[in-house]
């Protein structure tokens, strides 16, 4: 599968592009974006850090709000971001509507339900066929040296994701992550409907559930807002820090009172965390 570039600017010395592309893994056409930094240049690839946004985003979230471009600009390193979920006409949504289940919110799982199975199969677009794609197009990145980071949703995907494959990533961090899916109303839906009924079967997208059987103890740097309106109910950073306690699992867990859960709060702390990428990446 080849990708097509779709737009291009230019920032903070590097390239900000996005592209579009058939996805034989979730069966319709998907769009992803690339920040390239400055020193990306044929012969000279550099490092990838993947970001994975939250409910009801597209690539062009974080591209636009986060601010992040101008420290991977300075630290050197390609930011590559991915849709959400599968989208089209003929990808189904949810039935009543809801912002919280479907489009955008493929919560970086492998659906094994109807009628979603067809198309849901995020996870392996995340961690297989986007950098296959990637690794065979021209663009100047080292593809076996990456790290994964989100928000939210994309928080519970990064952690997941980078839990599941010990060696695959350099770093790992999230903000406001969806801690336990198993243990929340959006999880709840989600892996129902995706996994089915069997909650035995979540357990393998619950990051609390995989830390305590994590074959790599990679360092997790979190940073959660205090103000966040779904801190309690949702997100749960208290049962991850749990967990990582009783498995000794390496965690930051930053509280910040005042903040929300707005790319405001990302914007704020977004340098912190292309620093803890890049000193791995680099490393």
């Amino acid at each position: 599968m080849s990708i097509e570039q779709v737009s291009a600017n230019k920032m903070f010395g590097g390239k900000q592009l996005k592209f579009k592309h058939k996805s034989a893994v979730l069966s319709c056409e998907m769009i992803f974006s690339v920040y390239l930094p400055p020193n990306a240049k044929p012969g000279s690839k550099v490092p990838v850090i993947y970001w994975l946004s939250g409910l009801t985003c597209t690539d062009d979230n974080f591209v636009q709000k986060a601010g992040a471009q101008q420290y991977a600009a300075d630290a050197g390193v390609a930011i590559v971001c991915p849709d959400t979920s599968p989208r089209g006409e003929d990808v189904p949504g949810d039935p009543n509507k809801a912002w919280d289940f479907g489009l955008g919110a493929g919560f970086y799982v492998n659906a094994t339900q109807e009628p979603w199975a067809k198309n849901y199969q995020m996870y392996d677009y995340i961690t297989k066929e986007l950098p296959a794609l990637l690794k065979d197009s021209d663009l100047p990145l080292d593809t076996d040296n990456c790290s994964i980071m989100g928000h939210s949703m994309g928080g519970h995907g990064a952690l997941t994701i980078a839990l599941k494959n010990p060696g695959k990533y350099r770093a790992v961090s999230a903000f406001s992550p969806i801690s336990s899916p198993i243990n929340c109303p959006w999880g709840e839906k989600a892996l129902g409907n995706y996994i089915g009924s069997n909650k035995a079967d979540w357990e393998q997208y619950d990051t609390c559930a995989l830390v305590a059987k994590a074959q790599e103890k990679l360092h997790i740097l979190v940073d959660q807002g205090q103000d966040d309106n779904f801190l309690v109910n949702q997100l749960k950073p208290e049962l991850l820090q749990s967990a990582c306690l009783q498995a000794k699992h390496p965690l930051t867990l930053r509280l910040h009172a005042g903040y929300d859960h707005s790319y405001f709060f990302i914007a704020s702390f977004i340098a912190d965390h292309i620093a803890h990428h890049a000193d791995a990446l680099w490393s």
